[in-house]
């Protein structure tokens, strides 16, 4: 038997209808906020995510599934959202659209070769939000109340939204110095891959997983003692924007996010979840990337953005108890008793099913007591029992599953009463 990828996940028809309802959930929100869809590929150039993500993050570095096309092109599965989601921008000159900023979201898989935890696969479903064309703390502010008003919307508390500065690259400047000039006695005793980030992005080692419990990470300098007077206004205006809307944060000085495109405004949104083992947990991330668009040959536009994880939500919300709508439902199952009117039910779930009605019928030749098992089974709102007498007088009992009221009519007029008691 061939069985699945190590790190991947069959999302069955029992689950696929708590993945509709999130992602139908998103959806809506979204156009409350003014966002559009788009849809970019699953895979493209290696060279986007290289140089757009940064050569030395581990998603580069270690995550990354990438392999050659047939014409030697080096081709990558998405990782992540970003990076797609500008190239797009760029190449379709959306900064010359009429309605700016242009304010975009995506849902789609991405892939990553990690090791395989509780929330966390090879292959995971991400929801992301990309905001380009204004450099406004009130658009931070908007971004950051949104990743608030998502979570909240599906009933989830003990929410804990963390941000901070990572200023921009003029203030990044000094404080990678004193960075390297902290850490350099010590970096024998880090890991390998912190022993090469001093020389390549020493920030990055603020977000090690490895050597997060070193002492000289608590004691390391704080990137808001070094910036610059812009990025410290910028900063303050994003906070007291918050403050406006009633948005409660952190400011995490230790806060930098694990990709090299973020500027200025970073953040997190964490829980205290049970569903991993009790400990505070990153549900969605994100922040802002001035300069990302001129990196990929872009114009000078500036964006934000976060991006969430579909199963670690639902991971969340299964662990909270917090409950799903019944989705999985017909309208009506036709029972049917005897080979004549099984020939019937054929044409007549044709006709209901072309008015929008769905409605099902029994395959297996089950006895009449195992057909309205079934009719349970699929959350009928109707059913109706044809056999040799209904067929005679051309009339039948609809019968309202929860009431337990029938009601006789004509086949006929079956969908207009189907579709009365939707409205």
């Amino acid at each position: 038997m061939i069985h699945i990828p190590r790190g991947t996940q069959d999302i069955l028809p029992e689950e696929t209808t708590k993945w509709r309802y999130i992602e139908n959930q998103l959806h809506k929100l979204m156009e409350v906020y003014n966002y559009q869809e788009i849809r970019t590929p699953i895979f493209e150039s290696t060279d986007l995510f290289a140089r757009g993500v940064g050569d030395s993050t581990d998603v580069v570095q270690k995550e990354m599934y990438t392999f050659k096309d047939k014409g030697d092109r080096s081709i990558t599965l998405r990782p992540e959202g970003t990076a797609a989601v500008v190239r797009s921008y760029i190449e379709n000159k959306m900064q010359g659209l009429p309605n700016q900023p242009v304010k975009l979201y995506y849902n789609g898989p991405m892939f990553r070769y990690e090791r395989k935890q509780k929330g966390r696969y090879r292959q995971f479903n991400q929801f992301g939000v990309e905001a380009i064309g204004a450099e406004n703390p009130s658009m931070d502010a908007e971004v950051l109340a949104m990743v608030m008003h998502i979570y909240q919307s599906f009933g989830l508390k003990k929410l804990k939204l963390v941000i901070n500065s990572v200023g921009d690259a003029e203030s990044r400047v000094d404080y990678q110095n004193a960075l390297r000039e902290h850490f350099q006695p010590v970096i024998h005793n880090y890991c390998k891959d912190c022993q090469q980030r001093i020389k390549t992005n020493p920030m990055r080692i603020l977000d090690c997983k490895v050597d997060r419990h070193q002492p000289e990470i608590q004691t390391a300098p704080s990137i808001t003692d070094f910036l610059n007077d812009y990025s410290k206004d910028y900063f303050e205006a994003v906070k007291s924007h918050l403050d406006r809307l009633g948005v409660p944060y952190e400011v995490d000085p230790k806060l930098v996010r694990g990709l090299d495109y973020y500027t200025h405004t970073a953040f997190e949104l964490m829980m205290d979840n049970e569903a991993y083992d009790g400990a505070i947990t990153t549900l969605c991330g994100g922040g802002r990337y001035n300069g990302l668009l001129e990196l990929l040959d872009g114009p000078s536009e500036t964006g934000i953005g976060f991006a969430l994880s579909i199963e670690r939500l639902l991971l969340a919300l299964e662990e909270e108890g917090i409950e799903f709508p019944q989705m999985q439902h017909i309208d009506l199952f036709v029972a049917t008793m005897g080979e004549k009117a099984d020939d019937f039910a054929v044409t007549l779930l044709n006709r209901l099913r072309h008015a929008g009605i769905s409605v099902d019928k029994d395959y297996l030749s089950r006895k009449l007591k195992g057909q309205m098992k079934q009719a349970d089974r699929l959350n009928a709102t109707y059913t109706i029992v044809i056999g040799d007498q209904e067929l005679e007088a051309g009339e039948v009992a609809v019968k309202h599953m929860a009431t337990g009221e029938s009601q006789t009519m004509k086949f006929e007029e079956i969908e207009s009463y189907i579709h009365g008691g939707k409205e």
